[in-house]
């Protein structure tokens, strides 16, 4: 059984106060804390944040909250902080959860964490799902993984990879979906890391991982979801609660 970690930020360049959104009725966070809880091999879920607001919400629907420094890089390291707060075992899995994407399946826990029954060496897996609409290769949006025959991770990049350059030649695009496990050690190996270049160029935390020369396991997943990025986005993903 592992630990799953939702980390959660007020504060966002794009949608402030995102966590707390509306969305059919319910606040973000507390949706994709739902979600969560229904993964099978996912024993305790906490939600990592550094604004009072989302804990006192969080608390108040009867979820698990925890406070954490508002002076963190990224999502990963707030995840860290949250299991050196619970001084968890070296070896336990963490799960982290993307925090803006309310319609994700709760058996994509499940499969995230698999491999790590299968391995005992693996420190750290991811999701992706297979594009099959050629516009959402080329939107920067999404982001996109390839990897080696062995299903680990080679590069992410917001461009379409690999690219096909020969017309009449074809290659399979997936779509990185941004939920991740670790081993606790693992995870406290990642946060000790500068920042590395394609991180900074990208602006994608895994790269970091990439280019200080570790491995991570890309599993592959049925299940695409929705991330909400801006006010926008939620309409679209409200008809799909409604339609369901």
């Amino acid at each position: 059984m592992s630990i799953a970690v939702i980390p959660s930020r007020f504060a966002s360049k794009r949608f402030n106060g995102k966590p707390l959104a509306p969305i059919a009725g319910k606040p973000m966070i507390h949706r994709v804390y739902e979600q969560a809880i229904k993964a099978k091999n996912i024993e305790r879920v906490i939600v990592a944040t550094d604004d009072d607001r989302i804990f006192e919400l969080v608390e108040g629907f009867g979820g698990e909250a925890i406070m954490t420094s508002a002076n963190l890089r990224s999502g990963t390291d707030r995840v860290a902080e949250t299991a050196s707060l619970l001084n968890l075992d070296p070896d336990e899995v963490i799960v982290n959860i993307q925090g803006d994407q309310p319609l994700f399946e709760s058996e994509c826990l499940d499969q995230l964490v698999a491999p790590f029954q299968a391995d005992s060496e693996l420190v750290m897996s991811t999701l992706a799902v297979k594009l099959k609409d050629k516009d959402a290769a080329q939107d920067p949006g999404n982001v996109k993984v390839t990897f080696d025959k062995n299903g680990f991770a080679l590069y992410f990049s917001r461009s379409p990879i690999p690219y096909v350059r020969d017309e009449g030649t074809t290659a399979d695009i997936y779509k990185h979906l941004g939920f991740y496990a670790y081993k606790k050690k693992f995870l406290d190996t990642i946060a000790a890391l500068p920042h590395s270049t394609l991180e900074s160029v990208e602006k994608l935390e895994q790269l970091r991982v990439l280019e200080y020369g570790y491995r991570i396991k890309v599993v592959i997943t049925a299940h695409d979801s929705p991330s909400v990025d801006r006010p926008e986005d939620i309409p679209p993903i409200e008809k799909r609660i409604q339609a369901r």
